[in-house]
């Protein structure tokens, strides 16, 4: 899948907003991308999964026997990113403000992890998502998103397969670009304001 194709993936599933955002960094943004939406055709969200899938290299795909997401964005990515893969579908949550896996899902010791997510942005929620892995027990050997919206910001030590990366900038909320401060802020996203 081309770069404009999962673009127009985003644009048929008007996922693709313009505005004055406030991200779950707490970040402002002209533009943002709600993942929620371009996932709520299965069709579509199947086709960005195993279009992702194909970028990573077949020795790693090979090793990966689950795929664990963040919840909540990253929960429909990774069952759809499992599915490609043909493997189980597990999500972290944050019931009392840090990651955990719950719910019965179990990791065996060092059984070997894709991280999905939807975006990343910062890498923040990506890097706690996978220490709450590692404390269950797996051993997060790669991961991936649908976007990254990080500017090349984000690091992660280990391998990193996004289906697109998109530049799109963004603001501390007291240094924001006279036309987007005379806009209304909205938050699209998923976590409360901070």
């Amino acid at each position: 899948m081309t770069r404009d194709e999962v673009l127009e993936e985003f644009r048929a599933a008007d996922a693709l907003l313009e505005g004055h955002f406030i991200l779950s960094s707490g970040l402002r943004s002209p533009r943002y991308l709600q993942c929620a939406r371009v996932l709520m055709d299965p069709k579509r969200g199947s086709r960005l999964a195993e279009a992702l899938a194909a970028q990573i290299p077949a020795e790693l795909r090979s090793q990966i026997s689950a795929v664990v997401s963040p919840a909540m964005g990253g929960v429909i990515a990774g069952h759809e990113m499992a599915r490609a893969l043909g493997v189980e579908a597990m999500f972290v949550e944050r019931p009392t403000g840090s990651f955990e896996l719950r719910r019965g899902f179990r990791l065996a010791p060092g059984q070997k992890v894709l991280m999905m997510e939807d975006v990343v942005t910062t890498g923040l929620s990506s890097r706690e998502a996978i220490k709450a892995i590692e404390a269950a027990g797996g051993e997060v050997i790669a991961m991936a998103s649908l976007v990254d919206r990080s500017n090349g910001t984000a690091a992660f030590d280990i391998p990193f397969f996004p289906l697109i990366q998109l530049d799109v900038p963004s603001y501390a909320p007291d240094a924001l670009p006279p036309e987007l401060a005379a806009i209304p802020a909205i938050k699209p996203g998923s976590r409360a304001e901070a």
